[in-house]
């Protein structure tokens, strides 16, 4: 009996070591909601051998994390640069490009600003410091609050380029570390609007706003000014355990999971 369980030990201890580590990087906007729920369910169908580690601290930290080999698979809500691009492959990393759901950056306001519709004109005046009073775009007199990502988010870059002609952000804007963190101070603050993807649109608290009548949801994906792509990025000689949960994201059952996350699939 003794010699039985000691065998089950060992074979529960080989089981164990022989578990791979993915180690995933970048973009909150897929990091912190759909890839975490893409590796729960890619689990849940039998792939209990693979450890996920995931970090998303923005679209920027994907490509360094693949140059230097910490990351197998780059988060990113936005293509990479040329230069993010050329870095990786002097290093030996040649990027394939896997384009995997849309998403939308939602304006979102409190849930008890009257404000229901803005034009792209005003949600440019509004994020570049030019309007400073919610009473300027039709909502009760009080100062606008503005949040946004930090520098290292490639959402904040998005949102740059395509809200706002590529001006820069005003000193007074307030940098959150992640989407969430956004979606949480606008919920507590009458005056605070913010951007976040479509899939925290409809934080406690918030409300997203139709943008020149344009409601931010899946059916408006190809006519909703600020829909964008997402990709994941990984190496030309990617590991199995990269490939296999790659194509398990791009499969009828991971698409599922994109759009039951709140994701627009591809």
């Amino acid at each position: 009996m003794k010699m039985i369980q000691q065998l089950a030990i060992a074979a529960v201890l080989t089981c164990l070591s022989s578990a791979q580590t993915l180690s995933i990087k970048g973009s909150d906007t897929l990091g912190a909601k759909l890839i975490p729920q893409l590796a729960e369910k890619y689990k849940a169908e039998g792939h209990t051998d693979v450890k996920f580690e995931i970090a998303a601290e923005g679209s920027a930290t994907a490509f360094p994390a693949l140059a230097n080999k910490t990351a197998q698979i780059g988060m990113s809500s936005r293509k990479a640069k040329e230069e993010e691009i050329t870095d990786c492959k002097t290093k030996g990393v040649v990027l394939k490009e896997y384009p995997v759901c849309f998403d939308m950056l939602c304006v979102i306001v409190n849930k008890n600003n009257p404000v229901k519709n803005l034009t792209k004109a005003q949600v440019a005046k509004v994020f570049t410091g030019q309007v400073k009073d919610w009473s300027e775009i039709g909502g009760t007199p009080g100062p606008v609050s503005l949040y946004t990502r930090n520098t290292s988010s490639g959402t904040y870059k998005d949102w740059q380029k395509m809200a706002m002609d590529g001006r820069d952000y005003p000193a007074s804007s307030l940098k959150m570390a992640g989407t969430e963190q956004i979606a949480q101070e606008v919920a507590k603050n009458k005056g605070g609007i913010g951007y976040v993807g479509l899939a925290f649109s409809e934080t406690r608290g918030t409300k997203a706003l139709s943008i020149d009548g344009i409601a931010p949801i899946g059916d408006n994906k190809k006519t909703y000014v600020y829909s964008r792509e997402c990709y994941l990025y990984l190496p030309e000689d990617a590991t199995p355990e990269a490939t296999g949960f790659l194509n398990f994201v791009l499969s009828p059952a991971g698409q599922k999971v994109i759009t039951s996350t709140g994701f627009i699939h591809h």
